[in-house]
């Protein structure tokens, strides 16, 4: 079994075997002895310490970066949560609690909230955490010269002040009911008042800073002196970035890691068949992206974008590049778990008749439209694009696919190119989504997309405290991103993640890959 497995290795890592061949081998190396989802392993009560957790991740980049203004993938998110602590934390009910903030009270209208912050915490340089660092950090994201994805969140900030050493004020231009989930954001993490090294960070987090590339590769080291009893079980962790599903696949396999990201959706239903192998499917907001930059031609025609959008068929690619493993989109980024979610928009199914009516109110007989496409978008990205370029033709739509390259396509073609492929891993609140990837201001709004009516009601909403109110007025939000806006989303997908069952303590979390990022610090790893 052993020369086997080392054969299939080399095998993959020469890329001398192909997607069908690595199947046909996998079986022969025993992932194929049992039927069905591998059920999440329960472990004793008492978590085990020591170890070198390894982790095989997809998302990293040679040009990431540990400043948490700046990162944007998978990959510097998990190795952030490792050395930072965030303001609050999201459970695996997507519910908001405490982490360097204890407890928050919100003033009638929601428009002053004071939040109270953790005893005891202390910086890897010994350092005890105060209400200093936490407004530090809040501001590294605000003011003129940030560059943060978060600045325009962050915006309607009027007044960040210290009420003592353990309690911070911060008062809003309008009231936000939902502020604690908004400080939960990954980008919100919190270093010492003034810190700016950013290429050896120092935090609060489970681990310490030991060795980074970034790109290729980390090791961090367990801190001893965490303030989570709870939690930071293994002495360290390696994160490994292997952004090839394939390669990624077969480190796990071989032994070489302990737990991957992104399993590849066609390969998952033979990897849990693996008696050592366990495959936790999270559903949640991630959703995958055909994005129209609304700022030029032909895409700031509306009735282009309508054509388009009826011209995929979200059934046939959720079943054959994500195997099932998902649920069909509406081209609007909430997903049917927000309690805002809209029911009574009609599902958009595929009409290549809608598609060529479209086009005719355009002016067009027919489009010709390129599509820019790597599988660093998603697991299955260029099948997915494939698949579309067939089905829109039925509608006059004519797509070319432009192959890129996987470890540029974020820098060079996201937000870039005028017709490209992505995918949002989803914010456990409506408005957080929206004013993140939508607002017309807002940094990472990739499609381009202005729409003053979107803009007014989004502000109205986050104020309002009644919640029959806010989810009226989100449900027309769906509905004008739906019908109006430059994203097509055919699908939402189940987030993937596969691990050896010597890792325990894992489990299904609705916000991102390895239980929200946070995996590192909730695992141990049996003997």
């Amino acid at each position: 079994m052993k020369d086997k497995n080392s054969a299939l290795t080399q095998l993959m890592q020469d890329a001398k075997l192909s997607r069908r061949g690595f199947i046909t081998s996998a079986a022969a190396v025993g992932i194929t002895t049992a039927y069905g989802l591998s059920p999440i392993s329960v472990f004793a009560a008492e978590p085990k310490k020591g170890g070198v957790l390894k982790l095989g991740m997809s998302g990293g980049n040679t040009s990431d970066t540990l400043d948490p203004t700046l990162f944007s993938d998978w990959v510097p998110l998990n190795q952030a949560y490792m050395l930072m602590n965030g303001l609050v934390e999201i459970d695996e009910n997507n519910k908001a609690i405490p982490e360097l903030f204890a407890s928050w009270e919100a003033k009638p209208g929601a428009t002053e909230w004071l939040f109270t912050l953790q005893d005891g915490v202390t910086f890897h340089n010994g350092k005890k955490l105060d209400a200093d660092d936490i407004i530090y950090s809040i501001n590294l994201h605000r003011g003129d010269k940030s560059k943060s994805a978060i600045k325009t969140q962050l915006a309607p900030i009027t007044g960040l002040t210290k009420q003592g050493d353990k309690q911070i004020l911060i008062t809003l231009e309008s009231g936000n009911a939902d502020l604690p989930y908004l400080l939960a954001d990954y980008h919100l993490l919190v270093v010492p008042n003034g810190f700016t090294d950013w290429s050896h960070p120092i935090g609060t987090g489970g681990f310490t800073f030991d060795q980074y590339e970034p790109g290729v590769r980390s090791l961090f080291k367990r801190n001893p002196n965490y303030w989570k009893k709870d939690r930071a079980f293994v002495d360290a962790v390696e994160v490994i970035v292997i952004n090839d599903p394939t390669a990624r696949t077969n480190a796990l396999i071989s032994g070489q890691v302990h737990a991957i990201n992104r399993v590849d959706f066609k390969t998952v239903d033979f990897l849990k068949r693996s008696p050592m192998l366990n495959i936790v499917r999270s559903s949640g907001g991630q959703h995958f992206t055909f994005l129209m930059d609304c700022s030029v031609a032909p895409f700031n025609n509306n009735d282009v974008r309508m054509a388009i959008k009826h011209g995929i068929d979200r059934q046939k690619i959720l079943d054959t590049v994500l195997r099932g493993y998902g649920s069909l989109g509406n081209d609007h980024p909430i997903p049917k778990t927000d309690r805002f979610f809209n029911h009574s928009l009609e599902q958009r199914v595929y009409d290549p008749d809608k598609s060529a009516f479209y086009l005719k109110k355009a002016g067009l007989t027919d489009l010709k439209v390129e599509l820019a496409s790597s599988d660093a978008a998603f697991a299955g990205a260029l099948d997915a694009a494939a698949l579309f370029q067939g089905q829109a033709q039925k509608g006059g739509i004519q797509v070319s696919i432009k192959r890129q390259p996987a470890d540029s396509y974020w820098d060079d073609v996201w937000m870039k190119a005028p017709f490209s492929m992505g995918y949002w891993g989803g914010r456990p609140t409506a408005d957080q989504m929206f004013s993140t990837a939508y607002q017309s201001t807002a940094k990472w709004n990739d499609t381009h997309w202005k729409d003053d009516k979107f803009d007014t009601l989004l502000v109205q909403a986050r104020s309002l405290l009644d919640d029959s109110k806010r989810a009226e007025i989100y449900g027309e939000l769906q509905s004008i991103v739906r019908d109006n806006g430059g994203a097509m989303i055919p699908l939402f997908g189940d987030y993937l993640d596969a691990a050896n069952k010597k890792v325990g303590g894992i489990k299904p979390h609705p916000m991102f890959n390895f239980m929200g990022g946070r995996l590192a610090e909730r695992v141990w790893l049996e003997a």
